[in-house]
């Protein structure tokens, strides 16, 4: 195998041709195993093909003598069927070459045909196929030979022969133009016969077979002329082949006539599925263009099969042609036609009805046939109308509209139908409309009301409205937008008519009973917000249903007729069905008391099952089918009720429950349906491909449906309105009481005794051994199936099951099923086991159970005794864990491997392998010993299983799989053992893949996949990907779910080079369809209409149009996910790529780009903004895409919005248009910016877009577009951004979602997308930003209009989710707006300036401000409407009480909970709105007019009632509000908040510092200290818990706000103190503010406590070392240097202002108990800074430390009488705490001096004298500046002169000992600096200080003792002049240093000339120093002068204003 695989891909075989042929025959005469021989054949043709092909001859006799050997031992049978297999793929290579042996091969294959067994029979055929392929037109001399060969294959007891023969007479027919022309009627008849007794593949095949002759017969391929005299096929002639088919059967003319004669009907169900399906091939074939042309003939002749008498003989039969004829609509109509094509058939369809609408017409007389004929025809028209309409959603509303037609009024008229089946599928129907446009649910329920009460007294008006409300209250539970509140009031009423008139008249009792029960059952279904208000008069209704008592039960046994039964029999299922109806939907109302109410009449209904075989007996079978259906409706109630309600009933439910279950009338039970949820999931791959793993399962599931037929609605109306989206099929009544029963069973019985236990399961055992034939099977289905019910439930209630004697008949009873013939009881008993094992948890019969099964497989000779014990053993130990015994395991592997080399039942082989799959699963790490072996066996059976045995190569599969799984990891090791396991896997998938079977490609798939998520590096996706693509579209769903799933997979890795692959299978084809061994699929072919092919739009659009087609909601999703994980790796890098395959699927729809064009050309004054051509689209799609759904064009815009959100993460440039354009000249890169304008037309395409969601999906991306690029400027027009040129698309694309038909969750995204609009600044016309201000200004109006209008169509909620809607978007205008408007009047700002220039009035101008202003009176007072709403709905449950009983300003009393979350989205941007509107009105009642509302605002209307009695003052309407959003805010603030809150905490901030902004609220707010100090705490929480910087700057800024609130405050309170005191002193106000006489804070109740605890835990999360005990411990953070962000460094400083403002509000002895910790931070920061260690950012910290060290020290408190004392002492410690820390600290480097002499000078200039003036702090003091004038460092020094002088200028206590001391060493400084004069700028600095002290010393000196000072300062500022010479060449310091003691000079010395002349008399050398100084200076003046005037000749005189450079 591996020689060969090497040998298939080498090329040099020329120079070895002959030794390679030798070797390779040599392999063909070994007895190759299957996937050998293929192998074998492809490098045979591959040596001839590259080599010397002259000798291939002799390979072709070699071939033909072993295929004429007359050797008939099996073990010559495997090289017998290589030759054949070689012919064939020789010839298909070698093609004519080998001509001359065609006919001797052909005659020799069909001879050994006839004696073959049924794998040579298989071979045969697909080497003819292959050989067919090869020659062509050439082999035509044997092509009849053949097809009477193919014939008798194709009805061969063998199915893979069929499916062989199918093949080859496919290939035949692309030559051999009498199988679709002469022959046609032939084929397809025995086609048809072909279709008796196959299976699932076998259908598909055929029916591809038949429908392409077919679809050749109505369309011959021109490029085959046709023969003379035959005429072209008409559609009427092709489907009357079928139709013959469809009604007659397969069978010849005597068969049929005999089956006529007897009556009974000749057609199996295998025959029409299979014609059902030939005709979906047949018009997939002919394409969507051929079916939109002749749907009309096709629709006609498809409702001839379902009207025929043969084909509605019977019920059943009826069922079953409906269906059919439903799937061939569905899987055309759905798939084939696009939504144009589609509403055109809607229409042919609505007219088809109305043809047949005159039957039910009650005026016409009609035959009961005629009724009979036209009801299916009815149903199968309505279902699909139905369908259709749901799949087009809103799309469909023009053919709604489209009066000619009247569609609801076709449909509606159906509902008055003789016919039930009729009746029900047009309230389908109308269903799907409500679901599709639930706009029209409303309209419709009430019309149907409004004709339902004017014909109460026809039946079928009654049945037929009534079903039609019940449906359409079940599509609510669909449609998010729900019904209004009216309506369920609406339905109650009629329904309680209905109830209560039922006795009136008998001829419409019955259905007035039904319809009652019926719309209750429905009404359930609108949840418990709605029933809760009529549970009072249904508990009533119920009452009236039942008798009193069980008493009365038998009472009424003695009266009443059949009719009487009937009816009573029928209300009471009804009312029990209303009772589940409740229960299932409602389970909030199921509270004691109404289940103690229901109880006693279950007891009565309970009662009455037992008299029901008497009354049977009475009345006879009329009221037989009654009796069941209440039976179901008992057991069903019953089911869902807890058992221990109704245990007194056990013994009577028990007793019907065995009955039903083994009596004497049981019927057989759908087996499928019954058994399928109580087996293992996984056990029922060995049953075949599952129902839901076919495309085909609508109809597939009719074979497995016993004699029922599948399901239809009229079996039980009352499914009509559940929860589901394709019509229901509920069983007959009788397969549904089973189910029922079996379900009842197992939930009953984990209650019984022990006893009763043991004897109903001996009774169990008993029946099953009494009984034979069918009914012993039907009995031993049941009970199995009712006890391993039973034992699920045991299992998920942890139940015991009881002792020995309970399980000795339970195991009896398993085994005996296990052992039974049926596979599907087999699987369940396995799973039963499981669950008996898990339940009873007891080793030793887990231990016993095993060795039973050892032994039985040791002696059992028969398969099915081994098969189901060979599954026993994989499942014993399912639900324990896992196997941990390494004995068991390994006897386990021993008696599986043993099984699984039967080669002589290939089902004992499937089941040993499916057995072992799930072996190695429970196993885990202790099956790593039997790897290797495994891996052997799996590797061997696939080499030698025959491909007739496809179920042993998917358990091969399944098992390959399990065993990756088990390896796991360790796949990727290098080990030679390793490397050997790794091959086998690789080698296995291979043969796989090479299966002629799809399922088991589809495992190949998977288990490659297996593969490359343990060890990706030995997957070859070169070969896996394309294999992938060429499967992407097989016909199989569980081959393309593995595909999608792999895809899926490799594209979280590896998405690109899948693409690259998947481009590279098509570079050089120009089509998709490639043939590769083992695929017989033409993908695109019979699937997609359009076919896109993937050189057209690559892998990415591939999948696209693949979703496009799913329905399968799993395949669909693994497709998008496939898609996201694609777009997540490669459309930031290939971005163009993706934004155009976005859009050709956005634009792939007729109506999108007309729609484009219109709503451009309506845009006025569009042209100024944009290139209209850009957005005027062609009325015709050019992409590659055709006619896509609304689904995959919405979930192309998501797409969209992924991609900007992804390039978001990305490169800067793509939300920069001046740096996208610059990369691209250097780069070969793209942006998103570059394609803002396809991104605008896409978003604009889909808002304006017939469905509503991609309305939707458009608007959230224009949303996302605004947000990502509003500020992204234009840069060739500077000043402006680059969205201004789309104003006229933006608002082209809003305007339809205001318009008065918009939905109203179009309309609240609209509002969103407005506000972000304008609030983005994009627009700078002011008409422009009127038009769209416009838009919201209606919206404003239809809110104020009420709800009346709205709540007809939806929810009340949606009233309130649309109004708060249109409220948050004003008010985020107005939030924009104001901020706007603050921006331009604060100071500095240059937006006025530059309005002012452009001459517009910009967003952030008065312009939109007065805007808003007009709207402001109505808003402001519905804004508050809203916070009044939503803090009422914010109240715990306790207070519900308290909620107004009519709801509130905007949602009603029934809708609390839906309103819930739209207030929650919406308060605080509208809390925000309000603050800031009671800001700018200041709290000052204005005349706010009236809101023009249609009903009052609120209950209480903010306090604004015109009532009298309620009329409230000015000032509590101000409490009220204040209050409101004080209340608010707190309650949202305290609560926890999830991290997606922080805008909300933001807007609640913002709003109460606007609030506090505001003079009046700071008063109450400083008045009720309680109040702040609430707030206060609340606050702290949220410094605490939030670690966002703009929070907690909000927060302090919150604080600082409450805290001068109480300043304010106190100072008012001191201000009336002093006036009313007469007092002039300070110093006597009376103590205010908070401690009191004592001085004490209580925490708690304290403002300032809490202040203090806030800003602590502000500066101990910046600056940790300030606490003692984190600095002090070693874990701490104390040893760790904190640096601090420019952020922090705002916090701390905002943290010191609010700490030095505490001490202002207490009183002097509060201020006393404050004053040490306010010291202590603010020194304990300033030692941080001064240290640096803060970091970089401590120079913005240290001003803010410095102003509120001086706030501190300017305290009034600081020279309050009571307190100075205690201050002065506090602060004297302060400043020694300074100076030790100073002199501490300046060791160490980095050290701040000036800082820190800073700090020093505040404490000197602003605390009173009297705390640094004593000793030793002042020589301290003193000292510390001595120090600093003698640094080194010239920075230090020039800050401590510059310090010295704000001393020297200070108080004279404080400024004279500071003179004294260090006047001398300023002197002598001075003096020095002759000697050493500046070098630099930092010196110059420092002596210019040191002379402004100096000066600053002079004249701080008393008058008297100035001249002397002053006689000093002058021979030092003239020794600091230089001499002419030194002047030129000295540094620049110097220079500057001179010019300034010059200048000094000739200030100082006219102040004090005396002083001056005696100097220069007494110096003559400062005299001539001066003057020659002076002298220079005027000459150096002169010279500049000189220069000044020359320059002002040369200068233009026109100055520009604009520099060109």
């Amino acid at each position: 195998m591996f020689s060969l695989t090497w040998l298939r891909f080498t090329a040099d075989v020329k120079q070895n041709q002959k030794r390679l042929v030798e070797q390779l025959t040599a392999v063909l005469t070994s007895s190759p195993g299957p996937p050998t021989r293929l192998l074998l054949a492809q490098c045979l043709a591959l040596v001839y093909r590259v080599g010397d092909s002259l000798t291939s001859s002799l390979t072709v006799d070699r071939c033909n003598d072993i295929i004429r050997s007359k050797d008939d031992s099996p073990s010559f049978l495997p090289t017998r069927l290589a030759a054949v297999a070689c012919l064939g793929v020789l010839y298909e290579q070698l093609g004519r070459l080998l001509i001359s042996s065609f006919k001797e091969t052909m005659a020799n294959l069909l001879k050994a045909m006839k004696s073959a067994e049924s794998q040579g029979r298989c071979e045969i055929m697909l080497c003819i196929e292959r050989i067919l392929k090869g020659l062509g037109v050439s082999a035509v001399s044997c092509h009849r030979d053949i097809y009477k060969a193919a014939r008798t294959c194709l009805t061969d007891r063998s199915m893979a022969v069929r499916c062989a023969a199918t093949k080859c007479l496919l290939e035949l027919q692309r030559e051999a133009v009498f199988l679709w022309s002469t022959e046609l009627e032939n084929v397809a008849t025995l086609c048809f016969r072909a279709f008796e007794g196959s299976n699932y593949d076998v259908r598909v095949a055929i029916s591809k077979l038949l429908g392409t002759l077919l679809a050749s017969a109505l369309e011959p391929r021109q490029a085959i002329a046709p023969r003379p005299g035959s005429k072209r096929n008409s559609l009427e002639e092709v489907m009357e082949l079928l139709s013959s088919g469809f009604l007659r059967g397969g069978a010849g003319f005597l068969r049929a006539s005999g089956d006529m004669l007897k009556g009974t009907s000749s057609v199996s169900r295998d025959v029409r599925v299979g014609i059902t399906q030939t005709c979906v091939v047949f018009v997939s074939i002919l394409g969507g263009a051929w079916l939109e042309n002749h749907f009309s003939c096709l629709v006609s002749l498809l409702m001839v099969w379902v009207s025929h008498a043969r084909a509605t003989q019977y019920p059943a039969d009826a069922v079953s042609c409906r269906c059919c004829v439903s799937f061939i609509l569905r899987a055309t109509l759905g798939t084939l036609l696009g939504e144009k094509a589609q509403i055109a058939a809607a229409k042919e369809i609505c007219q088809l009805i109305s043809k047949q609408k005159r039957v039910g017409n009650m005026e016409t007389r009609v035959s009961p046939a005629d009724v009979a004929a036209s009801q299916h025809v009815l149903v199968c028209a309505l279902l699909e109308l139905g369908s259709l309409l749901q799949d087009l959603s809103s799309t469909a509303a023009p053919l709604l509209q489209d009066t000619s037609i009247g569609m609801l009024d076709t449909v509606i008229s159906v509902l008055l139908h003789p016919s039930a089946s009729a009746r029900l599928a047009a309230a389908w129907c109308l269903r799907c409309v409500a679901v599709g446009m639930p706009a029209q649910g409303a309209v419709l329920l009430d019309r149907c009301a409004e004709r339902l009460n004017a014909l109460k007294s026809c039946p079928e008006a009654v049945a037929g409205y009534s079903a039609a409300i019940a449906a359409l209250l079940g599509a609510v539970q669909l449609c998010p937008l729900g019904v209004s509140h009216s309506k369920g009031k609406m339905v109650m009423t009629l329904a309680e008519d209905l109830l209560r008139s039922a006795a009136q008249n008998s001829r419409i009792s019955i259905q007035r009973t039904q319809g009652g029960w019926l719309l209750l059952s429905a009404l359930s279904t609108l949840g418990p917000t709605v029933m809760e208000h009529h549970l009072p008069r249904l508990l009533l209704l119920w009452k009236c249903a039942f008798p009193l008592s069980v008493k009365d039960v038998e009472n009424e046994l003695r009266r009443g007729d059949s009719f009487t039964w009937q009816v009573t029999l029928e209300g009471r299922a009804g009312a029990l069905c209303a009772m589940k109806s409740l229960v299932v939907h409602c389970k909030d109302l199921l509270t004691d008391d109404v289940i103690s109410r229901l109880l006693p009449l279950l007891s009565c209904a309970v009662a009455l099952l037992n008299q029901l075989p008497s009354l049977i007996k009475s009345y006879g079978n009329q009221i037989k089918n009654a009796a069941t259906v209440f039976r179901l409706r008992v057991y069903e109630i019953l089911t869902m009720l807890q058992p221990k309600r109704y245990e007194g009933n056990f013994g009577t439910v028990l007793k019907l429950l065995l009955n039903d279950l083994t009596g004497p009338e049981i019927t057989a039970c759908a087996v499928l349906n019954l058994l399928s949820s109580l087996c293992y999931s996984q056990d029922l791959a060995l049953l075949g491909p599952g129902l839901h793993d076919v495309d085909q399962h609508y109809i597939e599931e009719q074979l497995h449906g016993g004699g029922s037929g599948g399901g239809t609605l009229e079996y039980d109306p009352f499914i009509i309105f559940e929860k589901q989206q394709e019509v229901p099929t509920p069983l007959p009544p009788a397969s549904a009481l089973t189910a029922a029963a079996v379900q009842l069973f197992g939930v009953i019985f984990p209650h019984l005794g022990i006893q009763q236990k043991a004897q109903i399961l001996e009774q169990f055992c008993e029946f099953v051994r009494q009984l034979k034939g069918a009914l012993q099977q039907t009995v031993q289905i049941h009970v199995a199936a009712a006890f391993c019910c039973t034992l699920k439930c045991l299992a998920s209630s942890r139940r015991e099951l009881g002792s020995e004697e309970v399980q000795r008949p339970a195991l009896s009873l398993l085994l005996g099923v296990l052992e039974g013939s049926n596979p599907l009881l087999r699987c369940m008993a396995a799973e039963g086991l499981a669950r008996l094992v898990q339940v009873l948890n007891e080793p030793n019969f887990t231990v016993s159970i095993t060795l039973m099964s050892f032994d039985k497989l040791k002696t059992a000779r028969d398969a099915i005794t081994r098969t189901g014990h060979a599954l026993a053993l994989s499942a014993v130990y399912r639900y324990l864990s896992g196997i941990s015994s390494p004995q068991y395991l390994s006897a386990c592997i021993g008696v599986l491997f043993t099984l699984s080399q039967d080669s002589t039942s290939p089902e004992v082989q499937m089941w040993a392998l499916h057995a072992l799959s799930m072996v190695v699963d429970l196993a885990g790490p202790l099956y790593h010993s039997h790897l290797e072996a495994s891996f052997n066996l799996v590797l061997r059976l696939l080499l030698s299983t025959p491909h007739t045995h496809v179920e042993v190569q998917q358990s091969l599969g399944r098992c390959l799989n399990a065993l990756i799984t088990s390896m796991g990891p360790d796949l990727q090791g290098e080990g030679a053992g390793v490397c050997a396991v790794r091959t086998s896997c690789l080698v296995g998938c291979a043969v796989m893949q090479d299966s002629q079977d799809c399922l088991v490609q589809a495992q190949a798939i998977s288990c490659l996949q297996q593969l490359h998520m343990f060890a990706p590096r030995f997957v070859n996706l070169a070969s896996l990907v394309p294999s992938l693509c060429i499967n992407l579209c097989s016909s199989y769903l569980s081959l393309r779910r593995a595909v999608v799933a792999c895809l899926r997979q490799l594209a979280q890795r590896e998405a690109v080079e899948v693409s690259e692959h998947a481009v590279a299978l098509v570079k050089d084809s120009e089509t998709y369809n490639v043939n590769t061994p083992g695929c017989s699929e033409q993908p695109f072919l019979l699937r997609h209409p359009g076919n896109v092919t993937i050189k057209e739009v690559g892998l990415e659009g591939a999948l696209f149009s693949l979703l496009d087609r799913e329905s399968d909601p799993h395949l669909c999703q693994d497709i998008q996910e496939t898609l996201v994980h694609m777009m997540s790796s490669s459309a930031e890098s290939n971005l163009a790529h993706w934004l155009k395959l976005c859009k050709d699927v956005l634009s792939a729809s007729a109506d999108s780009a007309a729609a484009a064009a219109v709503e451009m050309q309506q845009e006025e004054d569009g042209d100024r903004y944009d290139d209209s051509s850009a957005f005027h689209a062609k009325s015709e799609s050019s992409g590659p895409f055709n006619n896509l759904r609304w689904s995959t064009r919405v979930f192309s815009m998501e797409c969209v919005c992924r991609i900007i959100a992804q390039c978001e993460n990305g490169d800067t440039a793509h939300f920069n248009m001046a740096l996208a354009q610059e990369q691209r000249l250097h780069e070969s890169a793209d942006f998103l910016v570059l394609h803002l304008a396809d991104l605008i037309r896409m978003a604009f395409m889909a808002a304006t877009d017939h469905s509503d969601q991609l309305r939707l999906a458009g608007l959230q991306t224009l949303l996302v577009i605004i947000r990502k690029f509003a500020n992204v400027p234009e840069p060739e027009f500077p000043g402006h951004v680059i969205l201004e040129q789309y104003q006229a698309n933006v608002g082209a694309a809003l305007r339809p979602a205001f318009h008065v038909d918009a939905p109203p969750n179009v309309t609240a995204k609209a509002c969103q997308v407005c506000s972000a609009w304008i609030a983005s600044g994009v627009i700078s016309d002011l008409r422009d930003l009127r038009r769209v201000h416009q838009l919201l200004a209606s919206s404003i109006a239809k809110v104020q209009v009420g709800r009346e209008v709205s709540s007809q169509l939806y929810n009340e909620s949606t009233f309130t989710m649309e109004t708060l809607a249109v409220l948050k978007a004003w008010a985020e205008v107005y939030i924009t707006a104001v901020q706007g408007s603050r921006q331009r009047e604060s100071p500095g700002s240059h937006l006025q300036q530059q309005s002012d220039e452009a001459g517009t009035a910009g967003p952030a101008g008065a312009g939109l401000l007065k805007l808003v202003q007009t709207d402001l009176a109505t808003l402001s007072r519905l804004w508050l409407a809203a916070l009044q709403d939503h803090a009422l709905l914010t109240l715990p449950s306790q207070y519900s009480s308290q909620l107004p009983s009519i709801g509130g300003s905007f949602y009603t009393a029934e809708t609390v909970e839906q309103a819930r979350p739209h207030y929650y989205s919406v308060w605080a941007t509208i809390l925000h709105a309000t603050a800031l509107w009671l800001n700018s009105t200041g709290f000052i009642m204005v005349d706010e007019g009236p809101a023009n509302l249609s009903r009052p605002v609120t209950p209480t209307s903010m306090g604004q009632s015109t009532s009298l009695s309620s009329v409230k003052s000015p000032e509590d309407v101000y409490t009220d509000r204040l209050h409101l959003i004080l209340g608010i805010s707190v309650e949202f603030l305290c609560s926890p908040h999830s991290g997606d809150q922080m805008e909300n905490i933001d807007s609640c901030l913002q709003a109460l510092q606007a609030l506090l902004e505001v003079p009046w609220p700071r008063s109450k707010m400083g008045n009720d200290q309680a109040l702040s100090v609430e707030l206060l705490s609340v606050l702290h929480r949220l410094i605490v818990t939030r670690e966002s910087p703009s929070i907690q700057l909000a927060v302090l800024e919150l604080v600082r706000q409450i805290v001068c609130a109480a300043q304010e405050h106190v100072k008012e309170k001191r201000h009336s103190a002093e006036v009313d005191d007469g007092a002039a002193e300070k110093e006597t106000v009376p103590e205010f503010g908070e401690g009191r006489d004592t001085g004490g804070l209580v925490p708690g109740k304290s403002l300032v406590f809490g202040a203090l605890e806030l800003c602590l835990c502000t500066l101990l999360r910046m600056l940790p070392q300030l606490s003692p005990k984190l600095a002090g411990s070693p874990m701490g953070w104390g040893g760790h240097t904190c640096s601090l962000s420019s952020t922090d460094c705002r916090l701390v400083t905002s943290a010191l202002a609010i700490l030095s403002e505490l001490p202002s509000i207490c009183s002097p002895e509060g201020s006393v108990s404050v004053l040490p910790t306010v010291l202590y931070l603010l020194l304990g920061v300033l030692r941080e800074a001064v240290k640096g260690s803060v970091g970089a950012e401590s120079g913005q910290l240290v001003p803010g430390i410095l102003q509120a060290l001086r706030t501190v020290l300017t305290s009034p408190m600081s020279r309050a009488e009571k307190s100075r004392g205690a201050w002065a002492e506090l602060l004297r410690c302060a400043v020694h705490t300074l100076l030790e820390s100073w002199h501490t600290d300046k060791m160490e480097p980095g050290v701040d001096e000036v800082t820190m002499l800073t700090s020093l000078t505040i404490f000197l200039l602003y605390a009173s004298a009297e705390v640094t003036t004593v000793e030793p702090l002042q020589t301290c003091c003193i000292q510390t500046f001595r120090a600093s004038l003698e640094s080194k460092d010239p920075v230090v020094l020039s800050r401590s002169y510059q310090l010295l002088v704000s001393l020297f200028q200070g108080p004279a206590p404080v400024a004279r000992p500071f003179i004294l001391a260090l006047g001398g060493c300023l002197v002598s400084q001075l003096q020095e600096v002759e000697k050493s004069r500046p070098q630099g700028p930092a010196e110059l600095q420092a002596v210019q200080a040191a002379v402004r002290a100096l000066e600053a010393l002079v004249f701080a000196a008393e008058e008297t003792h100035r001249p002397q000072l002053v006689a000093v300062l002058l021979p030092i500022l003239i020794s600091l002049l230089l001499d002419e010479n030194a002047l030129t060449s000295a540094p620049a310091a110097s220079r500057s240093l001179h010019e300034s003691a010059l200048g000094d000079l000739m200030r100082i010395g006219p102040q004090h000339s005396a002083v001056f002349k005696a100097l220069m008399a007494s110096a003559p050398h400062m005299k001539a120093r001066l003057e020659a100084a002076i002298k220079g200076n005027q000459e150096s003046m002169n010279t500049k002068a000189q220069t000044t005037r020359v320059n002002s000749k040369n200068t233009p005189s026109i100055q520009l204003k604009i520099n060109f450079l």
